[in-house]
């Protein structure tokens, strides 16, 4: 079930409804509110004399870190204050200047709010300060009044900044057709405000609006082609129709001939035309290479969208070992691959497409894809799949505990990516340093969204 007919489906009423409003509501963020610490000089950090380089004489420490670590091979770092040969500078208005080479982003502030479990809100300080380690262990579980998702806090909010994309989004679905007489969910689902929460390195509307045009025209896919939600869904034309969205996504480029009859059939289309457009918007402040990665990640998502049609129609029940897998496949990742365009500069390819760096970046694709599974509850039909449902059903216990199950699976992400991305920093260029960094502030962006949507939330669910 998509995003958008999660939140305008009927609410549900079992009671595991309550857990997900209390968990989602929390405000505890026990994540660290970065995931790096400014650069210091490590204790056993070995300074060559005279020499442009530091080696790192200690390896990476902490939960998981020893299987990240074992990865890893020894590499020397650049010199603080030193920029790497081929270094890109950033593109289009509106980005950041690039940090100091080595050194973690400066982004904004956290907004105030209460106090973190097992410490304070100068807990925060101190690990934005390099005083204090960026990784806070979660409290001992002791039942359900101790649930609670890890992952940091959103970086950043302000909501005029939020509106304003929202505004121009809306706009721009009407524009090109997708949703049709359904505006307002656009609207009250406040999917700029997601991307204002999840790309705190920049503050420009315009180039916030790219990525809002992105996320939404890839959701429209799901919402028109899969889920019925905006027109009748054919499951027995699915791959037909994916298949000619996937030729605007990689331009097909037909022989003269037989070039206008495709066309026709893109234009008649309000999906290809919100794709192409979104792309098109891409192109004109991300590199080519980077348009290549959201290309790639898009045929994987609708691999996935095909996967989910074979369930429906055979009326499978997957197990949660492949719905695992589906989520893999089909998360937020072809939005998250766009945090370094967005913030205007370029991960070098070679290190994007490193197996270590796609699974550091996958498994945080997939905690946060189980975040909406847990929002989608108090939404979803009973028949559709979502984690917790699928965990209770295999494993015979209630809707509650499925919860609890589905948040540890979670932490466990979590965790994961956190000391694998620690690991890879250490080794990696500087722009991996950074673009590991706005992963995990877009991790508590999304959770921020999801924690305060008004399609979820008040009185904006009728």
């Amino acid at each position: 079930m998509s995003l958008l007919s999660r939140m305008s489906a009927s609410t549900a009423t079992h009671s595991a409804v309550d857990l997900v409003d209390l968990l989602l509501r929390d405000p505890k963020r026990p994540g660290g509110r970065d995931l790096f610490a400014p650069l210091t000089a490590p204790a056993g950090t070995e300074v060559q004399e005279g020499a442009a380089t530091t080696r790192l004489a200690t390896r990476p420490t902490g939960l998981g870190s020893a299987a990240a670590t074992a990865l890893l091979p020894e590499r020397v770092a650049p010199a603080p204050g030193a920029a790497p040969a081929g270094a890109s500078a950033p593109r289009g208005g509106g980005a950041p200047a690039s940090p100091r080479w080595g050194a973690a982003p400066r982004i904004p502030a956290a907004p105030p709010g209460p106090r973190l479990p097992g410490g304070s809100n100068g807990q925060v300080e101190e690990i934005a300060e390099g005083r204090a380690a960026p990784h806070v262990e979660p409290r001992p579980r002791k039942g359900r009044q101790d649930l609670v998702l890890y992952c940091p806090p959103a970086l950043r909010d302000d909501p005029a900044l939020g509106e304003e994309v929202d505004r121009r989004l809306v706009a721009w679905a009407e524009e090109v057709g997708i949703y049709p007489g359904q505006l307002d969910k656009i609207r009250k689902a406040e999917f700029g405000r997601l991307m204002m929460l999840a790309h705190p390195e920049t503050d420009d509307p315009d180039r916030l609006l790219v990525a809002a045009k992105c996320g939404l025209s890839e959701w429209s896919v799901d919402d028109h082609y899969v889920d019925g939600e905006v027109e009748e869904a054919r499951p027995e034309l699915l791959g037909q129709r994916l298949a000619i969205a996937h030729s605007v996504i990689d331009q097909a480029n037909l022989p003269l001939r037989y070039a206008p009859q495709l066309e026709r059939v893109v234009r008649d289309d309000p999906v290809c035309v919100a794709l192409r457009s979104a792309i098109n918007n891409l192109s004109t402040m991300a590199t080519t290479s980077q348009v290549r990665r959201l290309r790639h990640e898009l045929g994987i998502m609708f691999v996935a969208y095909n996967q989910e049609a074979v369930w429906q129609a055979q009326g499978q029940r997957p197990p949660v070992w492949e719905f695992l897998m589906h989520r893999h496949e089909n998360s937020f990742i072809p939005c998250m691959v766009l945090i370094d365009a967005i913030a205007g500069y370029e991960l070098p390819y070679g290190e994007f497409a490193d197996p270590r760096v796609r699974r550091a970046f996958t498994l945080a694709g997939t905690a946060t894809v189980i975040v909406n599974d847990l929002y989608s509850m108090a939404k979803e039909d009973p028949g559709d799949f979502s984690l917790p449902r699928l965990i209770a059903t295999e494993e015979d216990c209630s809707l509650g505990e499925a919860v609890e199950r589905t948040v540890q699976i979670h932490d466990e992400l979590m965790h994961t990516f956190e000391a694998e991305a620690s690991a890879l920093a250490a080794a990696g260029s500087p722009e991996l340093r950074r673009f590991l960094a706005g992963t995990w502030a877009w991790l508590g962006g999304s959770r921020e969204w999801h924690s305060s949507s008004g399609r979820y939330h008040g009185t904006s669910n009728d």
